[in-house]
């Protein structure tokens, strides 16, 4: 949720902090704050965006620091409640990603101890602690106060009294260390340090990470070494940066094409036919329970129409908040999450887990919490993706979940070799369909001009675009802040038909599939409620006009395939939306990109 970075070496900390914050803001941006050592340590703090802070900031040079951008839990957005915070002889600072559950009776306990208080965070409890602990050893404090600690933690801290050395512990909250030369980070995600080098080292819940400028040690919380090997990032800077364009999010919108062939690199073969996914080639499944959260959840659920029809295998979708506390944790469960640190879905494979369900991951970070915790792991290998609201990465789910769509119909035997070879060729034609919706930007920029007035737009469809609906009214209404809601469109009549009126649009897909004549009836019966209507349609189809308003048009692909170029539609819709009413696209208010707290 909140953005970590630690930094010791050779450079001026304040500089390098900077600069690795901003690429850390859009997991949190409701206040920053650093904390540098030289000889005596200094905390700046601020409310509102990274520049707030920079404005701040003396020029005097530091080797080493600690830095954080806020995403409120505990305690509303002001400057006490941003972090570094102090302990009380102002000789300790840390930085926290997470919840601390029991922070109400660590502070009861430390206030009894004569701490004084200045924030209403559970994060604050940490560094009293640590300084009550202190007895000169600042690891053997900081083990001691973990030991006491419930609940979730990403930590970084920074001691007056230890000034060659940044500690980092981790337990549900990521952290990753960055090896350069003469100099070590430490950050809650790569994309930070990734301008000073491409080397790092994944620290795992119950580990302690001690930084100097010249090496990292890693130890587990009892104090025993732990040998763990240097991995070299395969993305670049550049692929972390905007690139020219104006957000992050056309960015990556753009880079589907991209994104879409990498997830079918080397995993697919027309000639023999085949589907290679690695670790769920042997996959033996009966029955599949697909866990997510957000987009990825609107990813699951297409994903349940692909392998339901495709392998011919009944699969429940369940949302990750809800699986871990309630229902029957039975068959195989597949957690999606973009990031491989959503709270809620780790804890809904944790709880697969203890009752002995075979597990799997689809995500997009290699080295991610989920990746450890699972049997198998499928990569979306979409690359980094910064904007808030998810693009690439739901397309590439999508595809993926198709491609273990066609490996368990393979396995099953309900499709075979011509069969598959068709849906083969589909996929790779994907990518140049991304590439044809994206040629129609200017087209859909003039329809979101019109759509931008209004306060309530609804999206519906019929069978795998109905979880597509939903997506692209989340879309719309968590980056543009219009109120909209998706439906299946034979749902209307059973209660949503009472909020269509003249300003109340409808966007609606209609594909060329069994119930495409319903669908048509069900945009007639709208239109005679006089609400506006966009349609969805295949390029060939000429019929949808005679009930829309506007028709933006995908090239011509069977309906389980049209999925994604659709898709593509609908983030270009919102983001032009978005953009005509001038909101903060890749920072939307109250949201971060990956929620890793309960």
């Amino acid at each position: 949720m909140c953005g970590i970075i630690g930094y010791i070496g050779h450079r001026n900390a304040t500089d390098v902090l900077i600069d690795c914050l901003k690429r850390l803001e859009y997991r949190g941006y409701d206040s920053s704050g650093i904390g540098i050592l030289n000889k005596k340590l200094s905390i700046y703090k601020e409310v509102g965006e990274l520049k707030n802070l920079e404005k701040k900031l003396p020029r005097s040079l530091q080797s080493s620091g600690i830095g954080h951008t806020r995403w409120a839990t505990h305690g509303g957005v002001t400057r006490e409640n941003a972090h570094p915070h102090l302990s009380c002889n102002k000789k300790i600072a840390i930085v926290h990603n997470g919840i601390i559950e029991n922070f109400r009776e660590l502070r009861t306990y430390l206030e009894g101890k004569n701490h004084t208080f200045c924030s209403e965070t559970d994060s604050e409890v940490v560094v009293h602690m640590i300084e009550e602990l202190y007895r000169g050893d600042l690891e053997k404090a900081v083990r001691s106060t973990v030991e006491k600690l419930k609940g979730s933690y990403a930590l970084v801290i920074l001691s007056q009294d230890d000034p060659g050395k940044i500690i980092a512990v981790r337990n549900e909250s990521p952290l990753v260390i960055g090896i350069g030369d003469n100099e070590n980070f430490v950050a809650s995600d790569i994309p930070a340090f990734l301008k000073y080098t491409e080397r790092v080292r994944y620290l795992h819940d119950g580990e302690l990470c001690v930084l100097t400028s010249t090496d990292t040690k890693i130890f587990d919380l009892k104090g025993k070494p732990i040998k763990r090997g240097v991995e070299t990032i395969k993305w670049n800077l550049e692929d972390a940066e905007k690139s020219g364009y104006p957000h992050f999010m056309l960015k990556e919108i753009y880079e589907q094409p991209q994104s879409l062939s990498r997830a079918l690199m080397d995993r697919v073969s027309e000639i023999d036919p085949l589907v290679r996914l690695n670790e769920f080639d042997n996959a033996d499944i009966d029955t599949l329970t697909l866990v997510a959260c957000g987009t990825s959840y609107y990813a699951a659920l297409i994903g349940k129409y692909l392998i339901e029809e495709l392998a011919l295998i009944p699969v429940s979708v369940s949302l990750s908040s809800e699986y871990r506390y309630f229902g029957v944790k039975d068959g195989m469960v597949i957690g999606i999450t973009q990031s491989g640190e959503t709270a809620d879905t780790l804890g809904a494979i944790k709880e697969a887990r203890k009752y002995g369900c075979p597990t799997g991951a689809i995500t997009n970070v290699a080295g991610s919490s989920i990746t450890r915790l699972t049997d198998s792991v499928i990569f979306t290998r979409s690359g980094p993706e910064i904007g808030v609201a998810a693009t690439k990465t739901f397309t590439s789910q999508v595809l993926v979940l198709f491609l273990l769509a066609l490996k368990l119909g393979i396995a099953k035997g309900t499709i075979h070799g011509d069969e598959v070879r068709k849906y083969v060729s589909l996929l790779k034609e994907i990518p140049v369909s991304v590439e044809q919706v994206l040629e129609k930007e200017e087209e859909i920029k003039k329809i979101a001009k019109w759509l931008k007035k209004y306060n309530n737009v609804f999206f519906i469809g019929r069978g795998i675009n109905y979880p597509l609906s939903l997506e692209g009214a989340l879309k719309l209404k968590e980056i543009s802040y219009i109120h909209a809601e998706g439906f299946a469109a034979g749902e209307l009549k059973h209660g949503p038909f009472a909020l269509l009126t003249p300003t109340s649009p409808v966007v609606a897909i209609v594909t060329n599939d069994l119930t495409r004549q319903k669908m048509l009836s069900n945009i007639g019966e709208i239109k005679a409620r006089n609400s506006p209507i966009v349609t969805i349609a295949d390029e060939n189809d000429r019929e949808v006009e005679h009930f829309s308003d506007f028709v933006i048009r995908f090239p011509s692909l069977p309906p389980l395939v049209s999925c994604i170029p659709i898709s593509v539609i609908y983030q270009l819709l919102a983001y032009h939306v978005a953009d005509l009413k001038r909101c903060p696209i890749d920072k939307p208010r109250n949201l971060a990109k990956s929620v890793t707290v309960e």
